[in-house]
């Protein structure tokens, strides 16, 4: 835990809560009518963990701000946490949406955009074959049904403390004696992951060949750095040991470069010539669109096609009616070809790394044993004097109480960060005064906090 002072912390965090308060009527009302018929007054549950006593509801968003309905404009460094990574509504994305919504949104029937996204995805990422989902959830899903498919084994391995949506496998952590324990909080699990899953330590190759050596391991689901429990970036040569172990097991390599498509145009695969034998992505390349997608290699395709048959293709648990449609077909296209652009990245880790500075040096002003993490357009500050390098490393700095308050506190000044860690992403229509209206809040912040 931090060392701050506990009740200290305890008043600032009231008073901020009072003044949200008061400065945000109508979102209140908004909430209060809202739980009449939806728990917690959110549409969907995580909602309630954003700082304040209710979620500030949103009237409009364009580029890098958005405006509440208490017409407060807040500069958005969580970007619907990647989702709006290219920001908010990004033009060519818009025009290409409402002409295709004239045309048919969706008919279970591939339209001519499905062609330039899945090429220009080969491009990127270096596998040839592309199949389209609506979430990086089910993409992951349907590449963990596949390696099990194809390789007749039972076991997924992940990382420990990883996130990788709603995949049921990925909600387990390491118990004692390296046990795999289902994740607090993991609601409804259909089995024990001990069942499903072997967990691992983020850059334990050691620990990874262990688990692989049992022989029952269908695929490695990973991200190539950690992002979801703070950013926790891979030792020199980790992923190509990953990689090298996958092929000496029999193992599939899925990339999860859901977040990681923050370190460059083509994800952290592209940007360090990993080779994968699956990877998946959702999120940003739509725009905002719901959409998502799964990659495979050559060898990969051909043994699907030759263990799938066609009467039997479409209850195999791949896929789903939405899949593919026109409207996020559209989305991606434009999204891909003129939003996330090299260009567009030259523009994005520049302001990242001021944002990281900007971080250290209000850090550095008040000696708080805390460190900053880059990842490409995105950075995190952790409450820990030194990088994590694993995932449990990486929970145990964590200080939720702390968390909430430093939130509150940045959100009260119109400054929105993600609610499940302390991230900032850049968006091509973010600016340098944006970046720097956080480093003053945020200085300011410690220096109360600590005085």
């Amino acid at each position: 835990m931090s060392t701050v002072d506990r009740a200290r912390l305890a008043g600032l965090h009231a008073r901020e809560r009072q003044a949200f308060l008061e400065a945000r009527p109508r979102s209140r009302a908004l909430a209060e009518q809202a739980a009449a018929h939806m728990p917690g007054g959110v549409p969907m549950s995580w909602m309630v963990k954003w700082p304040g006593d209710f979620p500030v509801f949103v009237a409009g968003a364009a580029g890098a701000h958005f405006t509440c309905v208490d017409g407060i404009d807040h500069v958005d460094l969580c970007l619907g946490d990647t989702g709006a990574m290219m920001g908010h509504s990004p033009a060519p994305t818009v025009e290409a949406v409402t002409h295709q919504l004239a045309r048919g949104i969706t008919t279970m029937l591939p339209t001519e955009d499905a062609i330039a996204v899945s090429s220009g995805l080969a491009e990127r990422f270096g596998l040839p074959y592309w199949q389209f989902t609506l979430t990086a959830t089910d993409a992951n899903r349907h590449a963990i049904r596949y390696a099990r498919h194809l390789t007749g084994r039972s076991k997924v391995v992940v990382h420990n403390w990883c996130y990788h949506g709603s995949v049921d496998e990925a909600f387990a952590t390491l118990g004692p004696g390296g046990a795999t324990t289902n994740r607090p909080g993991n609601i409804g699990a259909p089995v024990p992951t001990s069942e499903t899953t072997r967990v691992v330590e983020f850059n334990d190759l050691a620990a990874l060949e262990q688990a692989l050596a049992h022989g029952d391991v269908a695929a490695i689901l990973v991200e190539p750095a950690l992002t979801n429990i703070g950013i926790v970036l891979p030792d020199p040569g980790y992923n190509e040991g990953v990689r090298e172990l996958a092929t000496r097991y029999g193992a599939l390599l899925v990339n999860d470069e859901t977040h990681t498509i923050c370190a460059g145009p083509g994800g952290y695969t592209g940007a360090h010539g990993l080779q994968p034998d699956m990877l998946v992505i959702g999120k940003s390349i739509g725009g905002g669109i719901p959409c998502g997608t799964f990659g495979f290699s050559q060898q990969i395709a051909d043994r699907i096609a030759t263990s799938v048959e066609l009467e039997e293709i479409d209850v195999g648990g791949i896929g789903g009616t939405l899949a593919g449609n026109g409207l996020s077909m559209a989305a991606m296209k434009a999204t891909l070809e003129q939003v996330m652009t090299a260009e567009a990245f030259e523009w994005m880790v520049p302001l990242a790394d001021a944002w990281a500075d900007g971080v250290q040096a209000g850090i550095d002003a008040v000696g708080a044993d805390w460190h900053v993490t880059r990842l490409g357009a995105r950075a995190e500050y952790n409450f820990s004097g030194r990088p994590s390098r694993d995932g449990q490393d990486a929970h145990d700095a964590d200080d939720f109480e702390l968390q909430q308050y430093l939130h509150l506190h940045a959100l009260n000044r119109g400054i929105l960060l993600t609610p499940f860690h302390n991230m900032a992403l850049m968006s091509p229509a973010t600016t340098a005064a944006d970046v720097d209206a956080h480093t003053e809040m945020f200085g300011a912040c410690l220096k109360e906090l600590f005085a």
